[in-house]
C-alpha cells in the first residue's frame, strides 16, 4: 500500500478525532455551567416536599442540570448559570419521581427565580395530614417568570384557587383538570390578559362564571365542564373572537344561548351539553364558518330546525341536539353539509319525513332520530343500512316504517316496522 495514502487516510481520521473532541468540549461547557448554590438548595427543598426526605439528589453528578439532571426538571443558562425553568412532579414517566403521602408547596419553590412552567400529575392523592391546598403558597413569587401551570388528576388538592393567581401576569396555560377544587371561580383569572388556555374541567367549583372573563382576549380554549356551575353565560363571551373552543358541558348553566356567540367566526367547538339551558334555537344568526362541532344535547332548548339558518354552519362535523325539546321537520338542507359524520337529533319532539338526500353524505357515520315523531316511509338505499348498521337509530318513532322488499334481515333498521 502507498505510504502516502495511509499518512493521508491517518490525518483525516485525526482531524475527525479532533473536530469530534471540540464538539465535546462544547458540549460540556454548557453541560456543565455552574449552578448557584442557592439555586441548587431552594431546587433540592422543593423537590422533597413534593416526593420526600428520602430524596437527597446525592445520585446527581455535577448538579441537577448536568449530565444526570433530576427527571422532570427542565433548566436554561442564564448569564452563565444555570437556573430552573420546569418543573414536572409525578408519574409520567416510568422513571418520574414517586409522590409522598403528604406533597406539600415548600415556600423555597417559590425561590426559583426563573421558573416558567409547573405541573403535577397524579400525585396529591391523599394526605394523613389533612387536605392539601393552594392558599398558603406564595404565588406572588412567580409573578414575573410563570406562563403555564398544570395539574391534572388530584384528588387531594383541595379548596378554593386563590384570588393571588390574578397576579401571575405572564400566565398564558391554567389547567387544573381532574382534581378537588371547588368554591367559586375568582374574578381575578380575568386579569390574565396573556392567559390562551383556561381548562378548569372535572372539580366541583359552583356559582356563576365571572363576565370579567369576556376581557381574556387572547384565549383560545376555555373548558369549565364537569363542575357545578350555575347561572347563565356571560354576553362578555362575545367578545373572545379568538377563541376556538368553548366546553361548559355537564353543568347546571340556565338562561338562553347569547347570540353574541355568533360573533365568535373562529369557534371550531361549542358544548354546551348536560345543563338546563332554555329559550329557542336561534343563535346562529351569522355565519360561523369555522365550527366544526356543536354540541347542545340534554337541555331544554325549544325551537324549529327549519328556523335555523344552517348554510352558516357548513362546516359541521358533529351536530348533536339530542334530548331537547325540538318541534317540526327535519330539513332537507342538512344533506349540504358534506363534512357532517354525526347527527344526533334523537328524544325530541320533531315529527314529518326523513329525506333520503341524507344517505348521500360520504362522511356520515352516525344518524340517531330515535325516540320522536317522524312519519312515512324510510326510502334510504340498502347500501344505507349496510354501511351504518347500529349506528342508524330510528326506533320508537310509532308511524315510521321501511318497504321490505328484498332487503335482507341482518341489513333492516333496528325497532322500526315493516310498511303494510
Amino acid at each position: 500500500m502507498d505510504l502516502r495514502f495511509r499518512n493521508d487516510g491517518f490525518l483525516f481520521v485525526l482531524m475527525l478525532t479532533i473536530l469530534g473532541l471540540n464538539g465535546m468540549c462544547i458540549d460540556e461547557d454548557v453541560v456543565g455551567a455552574p449552578m448557584a448554590k442557592t439555586e441548587q438548595e431552594a431546587l433540592y427543598i422543593a423537590v422533597q416536599g413534593f416526593v420526600g426526605k428520602w430524596w437527597n439528589g446525592s445520585d446527581l453528578y455535577p448538579d441537577p442540570c448536568g449530565w444526570t439532571p433530576i427527571q422532570g426538571v427542565s433548566c436554561d443558562v442564564i448569564d452563565g448559570l444555570w437556573y430552573v425553568t420546569d418543573i414536572s412532579i409525578g408519574q409520567v414517566h416510568d422513571n418520574s419521581l414517586p409522590c409522598a403521602q403528604n406533597p406539600e408547596f415548600k415556600p423555597h419553590l417559590f425561590q426559583l427565580q426563573h421558573l416558567k412552567s409547573l405541573s403535577f400529575f397524579n400525585c396529591i392523592i391523599s394526605s394523613p395530614q389533612g387536605p392539601i391546598t393552594f392558599q398558603k403558597a406564595k404565588w406572588d413569587a412567580l409573578s414575573n417568570t410563570l406562563e403555564s401551570m398544570e395539574f391534572r388528576g388530584n384528588p387531594g388538592l383541595r379548596g378554593e384557587i386563590p384570588t393571588t393567581f390574578g397576579n401571575l401576569k405572564k400566565l398564558q396555560s391554567l389547567v387544573l383538570i381532574g382534581n378537588g377544587l371547588s368554591g367559586d371561580l375568582p374574578e381575578s383569572i380575568g386579569e390574565l390578559t396573556q392567559l390562551k388556555r383556561l381548562v378548569l374541567s372535572g372539580n366541583s367549583f359552583s356559582g356563576k362564571i365571572p363576565d370579567v372573563y369576556g376581557n381574556l382576549s387572547e384565549l383560545l380554549i376555555m373548558d369549565l365542564s364537569r363542575n357545578s356551575l350555575s347561572g347563565s353565560l356571560p354576553l362578555t363571551f362575545g367578545g373572545l373572537t379568538s377563541i376556538l373552543k368553548f366546553d361548559f358541558s355537564k353543568n347546571k348553566l340556565e338562561g338562553e344561548i347569547p347570540y353574541q356567540i355568533s360573533n365568535l367566526k373562529n369557534l371550531t367547538l361549542f358544548d354546551l351539553s348536560n345543563n338546563n339551558i332554555s329559550g329557542e334555537l336561534n343563535f346562529a344568526n351569522q355565519e360561523m364558518s369555522s365550527l366544526q362541532e356543536l354540541i347542545l344535547a340534554s337541555n331544554s332548548i325549544t325551537g324549529d330546525l327549519k328556523n335555523v339558518n344552517w348554510k352558516n354552519l357548513q362546516e359541521l362535523m358533529v351536530l348533536d341536539l339530542s334530548d331537547m325539546k325540538l318541534t317540526g321537520g327535519i330539513p332537507e338542507s342538512f344533506s349540504n353539509m358534506k363534512n357532517l359524520r354525526f347527527l344526533g337529533l334523537n328524544d325530541n319532539n320533531l315529527s314529518g319525513n326523513l329525506s333520503p338526500k341524507l344517505a348521500e353524505l360520504k362522511n356520515l357515520t352516525a344518524l340517531y332520530v330515535n325516540g320522536n315523531n317522524l312519519d312515512g316511509d324510510l326510502k334510504f338505499p340498502v347500501e344505507f343500512y349496510r354501511k351504518m348498521g347500529r349506528r342508524f337509530g330510528a326506533w320508537n318513532n310509532s308511524k315510521l316504517c321501511f318497504p321490505v322488499g328484498r332487503m335482507a334481515a341482518g341489513v333492516r333498521p333496528f325497532g322500526v316496522k315493516v310498511c303494510q
